[in-house]
């Protein structure tokens, strides 16, 4: 008889709601986040060419800014940019579209390259490549000294609390 309660009672009582074990269940599935992916992109990576239409965006914001310099709003220059997009014509569109391609020729060579030179892999040290090795063990003795430096100001924390600890103390007894 204790266990014919309602759903409600039950989370009420201490016991597991139905959304308790939906929940639970979901947590077991989750996806990595955004955060790890972002993790792992090169920053030397070429990036992506822009698509005609951004390429028209790169010139359209000019000349929106000229005929409404008091308009602050990125929204409105992209709503009427869209807008502008779909009234031209193919023929109007194809200066556009030809900056694209070339864009993207010389996005697809860079990637040859940057492609080429991640299958050849690193030629020893990077760090050796762009420092000799006194601007290294300068670099090394600066982290030496950081972390001395740190290590004093936790150690001058520690002491200043124990001193207001004592002082508290003190004048509580006194």
């Amino acid at each position: 008889m204790a266990d014919d309660f309602s759903p409600a009672e039950s989370a009420m009582k201490g016991g597991n709601s139905k959304s308790d074990s939906r929940n639970s269940k979901l947590s077991v599935n989750k996806k990595p986040t955004k955060a790890s992916k972002a993790a792992a992109k090169d920053p030397n990576k070429p990036k992506r060419p822009a698509s005609a239409f951004f390429v028209f965006m790169e010139d359209f914001r000019q000349t929106y800014k000229k005929e409404h310099p008091s308009n602050k709003s990125v929204a409105a220059v992209g709503k009427a940019g869209g807008e502008k997009w779909k009234s031209l014509s193919d023929s109007e569109k194809a200066p556009y579209v030809a900056k694209a391609d070339k864009r993207k020729v010389e996005y697809e060579k860079t990637m040859k390259a940057y492609n080429k030179k991640l299958e050849e892999g690193p030629k020893g040290d990077e760090e050796s490549d762009d420092k000799s090795v006194s601007e290294v063990s300068e670099e090394e003795d600066a982290d030496d000294r950081s972390d001395e430096v740190r290590s004093l100001i936790l150690l001058t924390c520690l002491y200043m609390t124990l001193a207001r600890c004592l002082f508290s103390l003190s004048v509580s007894l006194s």
